[in-house]
């Protein structure tokens, strides 16, 4: 999991959904250019008898004046039946236009920063 800005985006992914909710978290390649990385997620989470998909991004400034600046967002881009992970999966895919897959990270391990975070 490389990526300076991960620690901070699962943080700011806590802020806005319960860890102990989320049971899937996959992460693509993050990409620096000009002094700044980015960085996907999409993550599962387990909602009642619905399944919803997130995509979380992040922004960090890795150089010059701006350094340390972050943002982050985190938009849920699809919802169905809880068996109905695969295809969730295959649509957020689609939404973010990324060529490479993306690599699956146990969500103990992606919270494991955040503070009285409790992932199943």
């Amino acid at each position: 999991m490389s990526g300076d800005g991960w620690p901070r985006l699962a943080a700011a992914v806590a802020e806005r959904i319960p860890p102990a909710e989320v049971d899937g978290v996959w992460l693509f390649t993050t990409l620096r250019h000009e002094g700044r990385e980015w960085g996907t997620a999409v993550l599962s989470r387990v909602d009642g008898d619905r399944r919803r998909i997130y995509t979380a991004r992040y922004m960090l400034q890795v150089k010059g004046k701006s350094r340390g600046q972050f943002e982050a967002s985190v938009e849920e881009v699809g919802s169905g039946p809880v068996a109905a992970l695969d295809r969730l999966l295959v649509d957020a895919r689609r939404r973010i236009d990324d060529e490479q897959p993306a690599l699956p990270v146990p969500p103990d391990e992606w919270f494991a920063a955040v503070p009285d975070a409790q992932p199943r």
